[in-house]
């Protein structure tokens, strides 16, 4: 078992990796200025994020095994890997009018990162609190939960 004072640290480097991904759902504020800079269609803005959510999913439901199999700090890695590079992509599709690179980036290698950002702290957050599954679930949701608002 893991040190008591080392498991609470990696739990909230877990919470805080749940509500930074969370910047996902402000998707919709940044829609109309893209729209105007871009002057893409707003359908076609918004289908970025339906693209990432749809990609969130996929991946969700296989990081399952990887992070069983590999630990969380490389998922975890590759979690940051993915959804950093989708932002950092993401920009440099709108600034170069390229809305196949937006749908790319934002949508498939973002929702990538989010996918494997969601299930990888909760997975490993339970695993680590066997003697306290109900605070560590709670911890888990809560940190889901906050990120929706």
């Amino acid at each position: 078992m893991i040190k008591t004072r080392n498991r609470y640290v990696i739990a909230s480097a877990g919470i805080t990796l749940h509500l930074m991904i969370g910047g996902v759902y402000a998707w919709s504020v940044f829609t109309g200025p893209i729209v105007k800079q871009t002057g893409w269609a707003e359908t076609s803005v918004s289908f970025a994020f339906s693209l990432a959510i749809f990609f969130l999913g996929m991946s969700a439901a296989f990081m399952g095994r990887l992070v069983e199999k590999f630990g969380p700090t490389i998922t975890g890695t590759i979690s940051s890997v993915c959804y950093g590079l989708g932002v950092f992509l993401t920009g440099i599709a709108i600034s170069n009018q390229q809305l196949w690179l937006l749908y790319l980036a934002y949508g498939v290698i973002g929702g990538l990162g989010l996918g494997a950002g969601y299930v990888t702290p909760v997975s490993t957050i339970i695993r680590w609190f066997p003697d306290k599954r109900g605070l560590a679930t709670g911890l888990a949701s809560w940190a889901l939960a906050l990120r929706l608002y």
